[in-house]
């Protein structure tokens, strides 16, 4: 009896110590995977994240060319290695339209993007890009047809596929775009069941961070999207961790503190822009551990997927 009690405790550790060591991946662009096979091969790499554009998965209409991601899902397995894909509708560029360009022309696109203004770092200028304008019913009707493709191809191939993050900063006054608060918010909810109703197999994960019409949850934009997740199963994430940052404890992070171990998977990311943030206390870039350790205790976060540029995955 004694020895099984044992048993039982140490099942348990185990259990919770797996449970609380985030696994790590690799983030990426499309077409940066075969430069990187040397990090993505370290034992200590999980899988890797890889940014696909919805222009390159999707070359005229309703024609998909999915041939980068099947290249980049045979490397990853041949190395024994996951592959989460981000399906991309914005971008941070002035130059990156990257949406199809039938959605640019054919009029019930209304042009298909808006600029947007991106702050990409800290102490860095804030630059334009474009964002796909989902609050367009049209528009989403297309990025749907997206998600049913790839899902029809990819489903239980990969290990998940990630929806972009929900901050954009766009002129909200400009009559053109049709952007609305709700409709924005309501076109980020219907983009995730969509894709958690399309991937029956494979992890759905939509970034979650700001939304472009509130802060502190005063329009109940953040407390819904966390219910809609945990009820239907989809895992969440976001796209930078920099522990304590003072906006974001106002809007995304306390919704992952009290969601830890509610949802079906926390994604963290550590991009470009997240390795530029300076501790407070000890006034030197954010460490590795202090990533490490913020997401996995504070947010809960069972995967992190790291810039190949971090510098421990340099070493």
């Amino acid at each position: 009896m004694k020895i099984m009690k044992l048993l039982a405790i140490a099942v348990f550790c185990t259990a919770g110590a797996a449970q609380g060591a985030p696994q790590h991946y690799l983030y990426t662009s499309s077409g940066e995977l075969e430069a990187l096979n040397h990090v993505l091969n370290r034992p200590d790499i999980a899988g890797v994240q890889i940014v696909y554009s919805w222009k390159q998965l999707e070359k005229t209409k309703g024609v998909y060319d999915f041939s980068a991601i099947e290249k980049d899902l045979a490397t990853a397995t041949r190395l024994k290695k996951k592959l989460f894909i981000q399906v991309q509708d914005r971008f941070f560029e002035p130059q990156a339209r990257n949406i199809p360009l039938y959605l640019q022309q054919e009029p019930q696109y209304r042009g298909g993007l808006v600029a947007q203004t991106d702050n990409p770092g800290e102490g860095k200028a804030a630059a334009q890009g474009w964002v796909a304008m989902q609050w367009n019913g049209t528009v989403r009707l297309r990025f749907h047809s997206l998600l049913a493709a790839l899902a029809s191809r990819f489903d239980g191939r990969v290990a998940g596929v990630n929806l972009p993050e929900t901050a954009i900063d766009v002129n909200m006054e400009d009559p053109k775009s049709g952007f609305t608060c709700d409709g924005y918010f309501n076109a980020t909810l219907e983009n995730m069941l969509f894709a958690r109703g399309a991937f029956k197999k494979s992890h759905v994960v939509q970034y979650v961070n700001f939304w472009p019409c509130e802060w502190d949850n005063d329009k109940r934009y953040m407390s819904r999207l966390f219910e809609a997740a945990k009820k239907n199963k989809v895992g969440l994430g976001g796209p930078d961790v920099v522990p304590y940052k003072q906006a974001q404890m106002k809007n995304a992070y306390p919704f992952f503190h009290r969601y830890k171990n509610k949802l079906e998977l926390v994604a963290m990311a550590v991009q470009e822009p997240t390795l530029t943030y300076t501790n407070p206390k000890t006034q030197k870039k954010f460490t590795r551990e202090e990533f490490t350790e913020f997401a996995r205790n504070y947010l809960g976060a069972d995967i992190i997927f790291w810039s190949a540029s971090s510098p421990w995955l340099q070493r």
